[in-house]
Order: C-alpha cells, then structure tokens, then sequence
C-alpha cells in the first residue's frame, strides 16, 4: 500500500520511520517532510495547510492511507477535507480536534463529565481576567484558549507575573488569536506524565507512559518549549495510577466525545499531572506528541499501520496494541537560542554515525539541504537523539553518548533529561 504522511518535524520522522517497518507498505511519502525524512521517505513540496493541493496529490498518486501528523492541520479540519473526497485518513475530523484546538471546550468537557482537572475560569476580556486576578491564589496558571506551538502556557508566581502575562497574552497578542480567549487555572503541583492513546471512536488503547521535559534549560529553568527530551516509560506511571486514569480519564473522555457528537478516532494524548489528590488532566492533544512519539513509537512492537486502520475501521477492540519491555530517551538537539531568537542554515556534521547502528536514532525535527546539497539547521528543534535500551538508565546514557556524534554550529541541549529517573 502507498502511505502519505503529512507534517515535517521529528514526530514525523518517527512515524515514517515506524510505518516503513511494516510489510504492508510498499510506497511512502511525506509532505512537505525535511532533510532526515527524504532519506526513507519520497517528500513532497505541499504545505502541511494546503488541505485541497495534499487531498489533489492523494488521488493522482492513489495514496491508500494518509497519517496527520501535526495539531494545526487536524483542527483546521483536513480529516473532513480528505473524507469528502473519498480518502481514507487517520486523525479527527475539526469537530473532535477541538478537545485540543480550545483549552475552553476540554475543560467544560472535563467539568461537565467529571474527569478530573485543575478548577478554572474563562475569559473573553483582559478587564475582567485581571479583575479575577485581584483574588486569585497564587501560583496561577494562564493558558491562550488556542493552539501556540505548545507555548502558549504560562506560569506566573506573582500577581504582576500574572497581569503581564493576561497583557501579553490578550492585548499584546503574543500568540496570536489564540489568545482571544484565556483560561486561567488553578497551579497543581506533583510529576507530569503524559500517555498517548490510539482511539476508533468507542475503543481506547493507551500506549506506553512518557515523561517531557518543556523548559528550555536544566533543571526545569528557562522559558517553555515545545519540548527539550522524553523517556519512556515513566517509573512514576504506577499500575495504581493507570487504573486510576482508566476507570476516570481515558474512556471517560471518549464516551464524552461521542456524547457530545465528537467522535474521536486518532490520537488522545493525554497529559496528566500527579497530583496529592489523584492524578488529574493537564491537557489534551489531539495527535502525537513531540517528541513522545520518538520514544513510545520506538518501543512500539504492534505493526502501527494495522493499528491505524483498526481505527479509521473501528475494530480497535480486536487488535493489539504491543509495546516492549524496553524503555527508550530523547534529547533535543537545538539551536542555542530558542525558544526565542536563534541562527539557522548550519552544516550538520556526522550524521552518518547513526547508519546501521541498532537501537539508535537520530530524528530530524528542524533541518533541510542547502542548495549545496548539504543538510543544515532549519529551526529551533533540530535533531531528536534517541536510544532505546533495556532499563532507562542504559537508554539515558546511550542517547547522551549519541549526542557526541553529532555537531553543527550553535548547538544546545538539556543535560539532564531523564534525571528523574534516578530519584525514581
């Protein structure tokens, strides 16, 4: 079967990588990909948002499975483009996207079902946020309604902290209209875990736990990221806490999608943080995580494009979702600088020092080839360093050991992804 995957960062990467493995595909392609892609997939110059160019290549090229990666195509709604035009397509249509499109409509979701959450308020206004403010208990946290690239988040220990912030989120328009509305949360303190899950619109299978790190600098300093590193599984993800999460989170919100004429089929990501009181959500994702999925589809044993189709068929109560007894780590390799400013357009040297080698992978998230032909920086994230082995300790120091292998000008990197797995 020919595949089309849509998206161009490391999560892509991943997911080509993943679906190259299986016997069924004989063709794969990837729009608009980058330069780590291209060497396994044919990619394709079509915008991830040029919903009718993507669905017109589809059809002349009788693609039989396109897979979204990426949040802004899905909740801009080209599962409905693609269906309407008699595609088979794995992701939500818009109208179930929106449990990550619109923090607003995920927490009345969660407040109206009973999952558990941070108690929150709703804003439409800058006057009457920083009036809530006056009497709010501090830390709080202040979340754009929309989609920010993972950055539209922020937390504020003071009330000043807190007022520029509703400034720069809704008058200053830091991200854009997603900050037309604002939701404003209680803090929750405890570990963060998050859980993807594959979902066929009644069904819900999770995959293994993974642990992020946002923040751009050690020991959780600096501004948030769209992501710095991950490891899977996470030792604080107990067997008690996923039945917690089983019995009042995942099925729960399927069912509340259904209720509410949503129906899910794609990817839930779940973030949750482990809290005193039980965990309880953070966020929802309406897709794979990045850089989750470097680690959990790497560990992942199921054949993913029979896991795929189960849920576009609705059959995923009858297929196996597999995942080994391995565990693997993630560091992102960026460009110093970022999240804010930073230079691109640097060779990357040593690439080729990952070619063969078993249970290592380099995942390009921000790069391309100059008109040398040369593969250079392309962005923030650059490369996703990631090794898989038998315990975490072993995976942690064989992806640190990798990052050696490669260089390119400006590089930067958090030292110490994984470090809580030594506290564990």
């Amino acid at each position: 079967m020919k595949v089309l995957v849509i998206g161009s960062g490391g999560r892509e990467h991943a997911l080509c990588t993943a679906i190259k493995k299986s016997p069924k595909v004989t063709e794969l392609f990837c729009a608009p990909g980058n330069a780590g892609i291209a060497k396994i997939a044919t990619t394709v110059k079509i915008s991830a948002m040029d919903f009718e160019a993507l669905a017109d290549f589809a059809k002349d090229n009788a693609i039989d499975l396109t897979v979204v990666g990426p949040d802004d195509p899905l909740v801009g709604g080209i599962v409905d483009v693609f269906e309407r035009r008699g595609l088979r397509v794995f992701g939500p249509r818009a109208n179930a996207a929106i449990l990550e499109g619109s923090k607003a409509f995920s927490k009345d979701l969660m407040k109206k079902y009973g999952i558990p959450t941070a108690e929150y308020e709703t804003f439409d206004n800058a006057e009457d946020a920083l009036k809530y403010l006056e009497t709010a208990e501090l830390p709080i946290v202040l979340k754009a309604d929309g989609l920010a690239l993972g950055k539209g988040v922020l937390i504020c220990n003071t009330l000043k902290e807190a007022k520029d912030g509703v400034k720069e989120i809704m008058l200053d328009k830091k991200f854009g209209s997603a900050g037309n509305r604002l939701v404003i949360e209680e803090f929750m303190t405890g570990r963060e875990v998050s859980v993807l899950s594959f979902v066929d619109g009644k069904t819900i299978k999770t995959m293994s736990s993974a642990q992020d790190h946002k923040r751009a600098k050690d020991n959780d300093e600096g501004l948030n990221t769209g992501g710095m590193g991950n490891f899977s599984p996470s030792p604080f993800y107990t067997e008690e806490v996923d039945k917690f999460c089983k019995e009042n989170i995942y099925q729960k919100t399927v069912d509340a999608m259904r209720a509410e004429g949503r129906e899910f089929k794609g990817v839930i990501f779940f973030g949750l943080m482990l809290t005193p009181k039980g965990p309880k959500v953070l966020e929802f994702n309406a897709r794979f995580g990045d850089p989750e999925a470097q680690v959990v589809l790497t560990r992942m044993k199921s054949d993913v494009v029979d896991v795929i189709e189960a849920c576009i068929d609705g059959k995923l109560a009858d297929t196996p979702v597999e995942f080994g007894d391995d565990a693997a780590v993630c560091v992102i390799l960026a460009s110093d600088g970022y999240p804010l400013e930073y230079k691109k357009g640097f060779e990357i040297k040593g690439l080729e020092n990952f070619d063969g080698k078993e249970d290592y992978y380099c995942f390009h998230a921000g790069t391309k080839f100059d008109e040398k032909g040369r593969i250079v920086t392309n962005g923030g994230r650059v490369l996703g360093v990631t090794a898989v082995g038998a315990t975490l300790k072993e995976a942690r120091a064989k992806a640190y050991e990798a990052t050696k292998w490669v260089d390119f000008e400006n590089k930067y990197m958090r030292t110490d992804i994984g470090k809580a797995i030594d506290e564990a």
